[in-house]
Order: structure tokens, then sequence, then C-alpha cells
């Protein structure tokens, strides 16, 4: 396992990034999920949570020039799976769920993002509670030559340990896209600790939002925080 906070902190611009895994104490399972932006558009933007969901939602309404790429839901539930994901394909999935059908399924019929040159990757991950265990999935879909390269990975909870995925490596441009699977990360037992390490590990000049979630494996029960770096404008 490697640090989270070594990870974000040596990476100016990690992009968007979900992190999924269960706590030391093999209680809870830890989620988060955080928004980065280098633009005037991806900067205006904070997470809201809307009945038991949570959005990205734009601070300056007014500035919006195309929301399909900026504003979706990050956070859905249906039953015992958390569907977490950095676009709109994570309403994808919730359909598919919704429908018997899986999480491999539902991404199959979606693409990395039309925002040429840097093609962002699609990240999303899908966190089950099953009878007291938890296992979840995760996965990026990349631009190749043109193509769609879908990677999927499946994990069972351990305690301790959790798995971090992100959009891009590092700033540039075009933005050098995330490689490789999931980086195996520690996770903390106190949910306001998680929430603290992961916020004043990103970037400073680039950080957005950020939403944590614990879960009781044992009856469900949710802690969730959000941070935003900016207020809404009225």
């Amino acid at each position: 396992m490697q640090s989270i906070t070594t990870l974000l902190a040596s990476n100016p611009y990690p992009g968007r990034g979900i992190v999924a895994g269960q706590t030391p104490d093999g209680k809870h399972a830890a989620l988060a999920y955080f928004v980065m932006g280098r633009s005037a558009q991806s900067r205006n933007r904070m997470l809201v949570e809307r009945d038991g969901a949570v959005y990205t939602k734009a601070i300056n309404e007014k500035i919006v020039v195309d929301p399909s790429l900026i504003i979706y839901p990050a956070l859905r539930v249906i039953e015992n799976h958390t569907i977490i994901s950095n676009g709109d394909q994570t309403n994808t999935i919730h359909h598919f769920l919704s429908r018997g059908r899986s999480f491999e399924e539902a991404l199959q019929t979606r693409s990395y993002e039309p925002d040429e040159p840097n093609y962002t990757p699609r990240v999303s991950a899908l966190i089950t509670l099953a009878k007291g265990t938890l296992s979840y999935r995760m996965s990026i879909l990349r631009e190749r030559r043109g193509t769609t390269m879908r990677s999927f990975f499946d994990y069972a909870g351990i305690p301790g340990e959790g798995h971090l995925v992100h959009t891009y490596l590092g700033d540039g441009y075009p933005l050098p896209a995330f490689e490789g699977e999931p980086f195996s990360v520690g996770v903390m037992n106190d949910p306001e600790d998680w929430t603290q390490l992961i916020w004043f590990s990103l970037n400073s000049e680039n950080r957005v939002a950020l939403l944590t979630r614990f879960i009781s494996l044992e009856d469900g029960t949710q802690v969730t925080s959000i941070m935003n770096e900016r207020t809404p404008v009225l």
C-alpha cells in the first residue's frame, strides 16, 4: 500500500478521483470523491448533497458555457450499492442496476469524455455491502488511438486498504491520462481525519471540492462530509 498523501501531494493535477476501501477496524466502507479544476468553468463548481445523492453544482450559473461534462451526479445509491463516478455515467450505471444488469454492462455503452485534446478518462466505482461484507469494482474508460479501452477491477474489502483511481497523471497540455491500475492506499478509521487528510493532500490552487462517506457494514448507516473551496454566488 502507498500513502494517499504522497500520491496526491506529489501530483499538482490528478483531476477527478475516487477512493474506495475498508477502515482498519473492518467496520466501515470508506469512500471519497474529489474534483479539481484549472479553468474558470471547472472551478465554477461545488458539491451538494440531496436525498442521499451528491451532485456537482455551478457556483455561478451565469458563467456556465457547457454543463454537459461538469454538472452531473457524482454519487447515487440503489439498494445496497453506492455508485461514484466523474460524469453522467453515474446515471447509466444506476439505470442498468435498476434493471438487474451489471456495472460492466453499463460501462460497455459509454466511452471516454469527448474533450479533445485531453480525452479525459471516465472513472467509476460500484461499492456493494452484503451481509456485513464489502466488495467494490472500479473502472477506467480511456482513449486509445480513437477507440475506447475499458478496464475493470474487482476488489474484496480488506481492513485498512483502499484503492485510488483518478483521471490525470499530472498537469500538461494535453493532460496526461491516468495509466495502469488503481493504487492500493491506506485507509483511516475516523471519518473527519480521513476527510482532512485527503483535502489537504490536494493541490490548494487546483482543488475544487471533496466528498467523503463512511458506511457501516453492520447496519448501513452513513456519515457524509463535503468540503468546497468556493462558496455560491448569490
